[in-house]
C-alpha cells in the first residue's frame, strides 16, 4: 500500500467513525428517555394493590348504603394482578394513569377467591411521591369530568 493512498483513506474512516459515534449516542439517549418515561408514570405495585382494595371497599359501602344494609367494613385481600393496559391521562389538573387488567380478590372470612377484570384510575401526588385512587364523580358543567380522589398510604 502506498503512502499517499493511506492519507486519502483517512477522511473516509473519520467520517464513518463520526457517523457511528453519533448513531450510538442517539440510541443511548433514546433508550434512556423511553425507560425514564415508563417508570415515572407507573404506580408502584403496592400502591396498585391498595387502590384495588380501596376500590372494592368503596363499592361495598355504596351498595350497602343503597340497599340500606349495615356496612360490612371488611378489608379485601388482593392478589395476582395482571396488567393488560396502562395509559397516562389527565385527572383534573394533575397527571394520572388509567390501568386495566385482571386481579384475584377475596373478602376476609370468605373462602371463595374471585378473578375479576378491573379498570382503575390513579392520580400522582403533587411531589411525585404518593398516589391517590381517582374515581369519576360526574360533572358540574356537563362538559368536563369531575374526580373524587382518595389518598393511598405511602409504601
Amino acid at each position: 500500500m502506498e503512502f499517499s493512498s493511506v492519507f486519502t483513506m483517512l477522511p473516509d474512516v473519520r467520517s464513518r467513525l463520526r457517523r457511528f459515534l453519533f448513531s450510538s449516542v442517539c440510541v443511548v439517549v433514546l433508550l434512556l428517555t423511553l425507560s425514564a418515561c415508563g417508570t415515572a408514570n407507573e404506580p408502584p405495585r403496592q400502591q396498585l394493590l391498595q387502590a384495588l382494595s380501596l376500590q372494592i371497599q368503596l363499592t361495598q359501602a355504596a351498595i350497602s348504603r343503597s340497599l340500606e344494609l349495615p356496612d360490612v367494613g371488611s378489608t379485601p385481600t388482593v392478589s395476582r394482578v395482571r396488567i393488560e393496559d396502562q395509559n397516562v391521562i389527565h385527572i383534573g389538573e394533575h397527571h394520572g394513569v388509567k390501568v386495566s387488567g385482571r386481579f384475584d380478590w377475596q373478602l376476609s372470612g370468605d373462602r371463595m377467591q374471585v378473578d375479576s377484570p378491573f379498570e382503575i384510575y390513579m392520580e400522582r401526588g403533587e411531589r411525585g411521591e404518593s398516589w391517590r385512587l381517582a374515581r369519576p364523580g360526574g360533572s358540574e358543567d356537563g362538559i368536563s369530568q369531575d374526580w373524587l380522589t382518595f389518598p393511598l398510604p405511602l409504601s
